[in-house]
């Protein structure tokens, strides 16, 4: 039986398991990111680099997925893709994206939100060339977003590329690399009790960081 909608309604959690204080906050946000991922990433929590990718549809309306963040520094945060995919040509018309990281159990959340600009063919290289042999034929086989006629297609491309590919190593597909989304602004998200959250948003200033405490 489904779920009715008090049920849904009635479905809570009570946070407060950590605080945010705006005098344990690190001045730059990329080394706060950096505290905050790295404890995600030693509780274990389920891929702490997935994080939801929206940018603008073709259309004007908003469009959001779930990617894996391969690398971050002071430039940005670098997910790949191919460049004939819906996000890509979405990119292309509108170059700014905002990302979510939810880690939800640790009552978290991070905002960022920016510019975004194809990362160079030689990092785009470094990243494919780490990737396992199936993922490297995978990023030949699909033709991203496209409409296609059943699977069967996918497994009889791959069974062709794997042949032709055969004893060499996969080359970097012409139409697959990275983006950075460049961030301008920094959101840090604690849940609190009551749901008297704590929230600190970094914003750019030319070369500075500005901080600022928000309403939950």
């Amino acid at each position: 039986m489904a779920m009715s909608n008090n049920d849904i309604a009635a479905m809570r959690e009570e946070y407060g398991s950590r605080e945010l204080r705006r005098e344990g906050l690190i001045k730059d946000p990329l080394d706060q990111f950096e505290l905050w991922f790295t404890e995600a990433s030693r509780v274990k929590l389920h891929e702490p680099n997935a994080m939801t990718l929206s940018t603008i549809g073709l259309d004007g309306c908003p469009a959001s997925r779930t990617v894996l963040m391969k690398s971050y520094d002071e430039r940005g945060f670098v997910f790949y893709t191919n460049y004939g995919s819906a996000k890509a040509r979405e990119l292309e018309a509108s170059p700014m994206a905002a990302l979510l990281f939810p880690w939800l159990l640790l009552e978290r959340q991070v905002h960022i939100s920016g510019k975004v600009k194809k990362v160079s063919e030689d990092e785009s290289m470094k990243y494919f060339s780490s990737r396992p042999r199936g993922s490297q034929i995978g990023a030949w086989v699909s033709a991203q977003s496209t409409v296609i006629a059943s699977r069967d297609v996918l497994i009889k491309k791959t069974e062709e590329l794997t042949a032709k590919f055969r004893g060499m190593d996969v080359p970097l597909p012409p139409f697959w690399g990275g983006y950075r989304v460049m961030p301008e602004r920094m959101e840090f998200w604690q849940g609190g009790k009551g749901r008297v959250h704590d929230r600190f948003v970094y914003s750019r200033k030319h070369s500075d960081w500005q901080l600022e405490r928000l309403a939950p």
